[in-house]
């Protein structure tokens, strides 16, 4: 896979960070890595998925984030899908996208939530059911 990894300016990097360890917790995510205002979140011992202050290291306010980011994380059953739906839901999230196929591809199985600062976050598996 050559995606390495992902970064996020976020407005509440703490909430953020609460938000994506409840959502992905069925993917296996935890956290990494952390420093100030930055939270590195993954499966293994390296993170793939960053949460930040939108801050460089120096403190100076990067260019203004890009809003409305879309991610998509793979899960390897439907029933993954379903959880991180359910799980992000009670983590705060708004439903943009129940658990269902998408007209992709005939195994696309995927749902969509926003977070706080209303990106857009999939979690699809691509497997027969």
């Amino acid at each position: 896979m050559p995606l390495c990894h992902v970064g996020m300016a976020v407005s509440d990097v703490e909430a953020a960070k609460t938000f994506y360890l409840a959502a992905l917790a069925p993917l296996g995510y935890h956290e990494v890595m952390a420093f100030p205002g930055v939270y590195g979140l993954g499966v293994g011992e390296v993170p793939d998925f960053w949460v930040h202050n939108g801050l460089d290291r120096e403190g100076n306010k990067l260019k203004d984030p890009v809003k409305g980011v879309h991610i998509a994380f793979r899960a390897e059953e439907r029933a993954l899908v379903d959880q991180c739906h359910e799980a992000a839901l009670k983590a705060g999230g708004t439903d943009n996208g129940k658990p269902g196929i998408r007209s992709y591809h005939k195994d696309y199985y995927a749902a969509y939530v926003l977070d706080a600062d209303q990106n857009n976050i999939e979690v699809v598996c691509m497997k027969p059911e």
